[in-house]
């Protein structure tokens, strides 16, 4: 899914459209698994609501954010916050992981984290030196956690990516993390993206997110086409159905009961609206 602005596409992972691939609120893989498929090198590109941790545990790697080049050649971890255009150039010997976290998730840690969340606001590559052990090991523990599902997941999950955001928080000299200020048309999209996670299952017109924006409609679906490549109601769908798709998958709940809580009037409007999205039912897509 391409972006207009400046021919930097916006991809959800690097090389797929608009749709979250998983109904987990984060997707953990080695750099070598995505990267391989592409020649070993990711070209340019940007996410609209999605931030990214590269931990090159064994180099030597190429990192291009935001117009600067780092050549990475020891264990080393590069943020890079959404909207920051970034791409990467890897050896067949590379060793490491990519850990991205979606929105929805981002705004509970920076809940928890407190001071340390300050660290989630800026590109920034961090050394490793002495952390390598402790890295390499949660590392491997959010990549073995997702990528076998069981009791106590989420909560598992969100406390291993907490830990690595306090390490990368300490990491930071005392009072930075303070990004620069976002140009205005981000502003708005990091705004709205954070209105929609509040106010998603009440089914707001996009109207009434300009109006608590104090922007126009016109305005919002032009600054959503163009930093994230869909329309403002495609936003707002996307995120309706994660959370239809983490219900079904992670709960007991039955399909009413799931339409219920996701503020659709009758069964029969939230199926049609899973079905027109997905292709499926959603009993279908439970069933596996």
């Amino acid at each position: 899914m391409r972006s207009v602005l400046s021919g930097v596409p916006v991809f959800k992972l690097y090389g797929e459209g608009s749709d979250w691939p998983t109904v987990d609120l984060l997707h953990c893989e080695t750099i070598s698994s995505r990267s391989q498929l592409y020649g070993w090198e990711i070209d340019r590109h940007r996410h609209s609501d999605l931030w990214q941790l590269l931990y090159v545990r064994r180099g030597p790697a190429d990192l291009y954010v935001e117009g600067q080049h780092t050549r990475v050649e020891q264990p080393s971890i590069q943020l890079v916050p959404p909207m920051c255009v970034h791409g990467f150039r890897f050896q067949q010997q590379i060793e490491g992981y990519v850990l991205t976290l979606a929105a929805p998730l981002v705004g509970r840690l920076q809940d928890e984290l407190g001071s340390c969340g300050a660290v989630l606001q800026q590109a920034r590559c961090y050394a490793v030196a002495h952390g390598g052990q402790y890295l390499d090991t949660l590392f491997a523990a959010i990549a073995e956690e997702y990528a076998n599902p069981a009791q106590g997941r989420d909560v598992l999950l969100r406390s291993l990516v907490c830990a690595l955001l306090v390490w990368l928080g300490r990491q930071l000299p005392q009072g930075e993390g303070q990004q620069d200020r976002l140009p205005r048309g981000s502003q708005h999209l990091q705004r709205f993206v954070a209105l929609v996670e509040r106010h998603y299952h009440q089914h707001w017109p996009v109207s009434s997110y300009a109006h608590q924006l104090g922007v126009s409609t016109a305005y919002l679906n032009g600054i959503c086409r163009q930093q994230a490549g869909q329309t403002a109601l495609q936003l707002i769908h996307q995120r309706l159905l994660l959370e239809a798709k983490r219900l079904l998958v992670y709960t007991a709940l039955n399909v009413n009961q799931i339409a219920d809580q996701l503020g659709f009037s009758e069964p029969a409007y939230f199926i049609r609206f899973f079905k027109r999205l997905t292709g499926q039912t959603p009993s279908r897509l439970r069933k596996g």
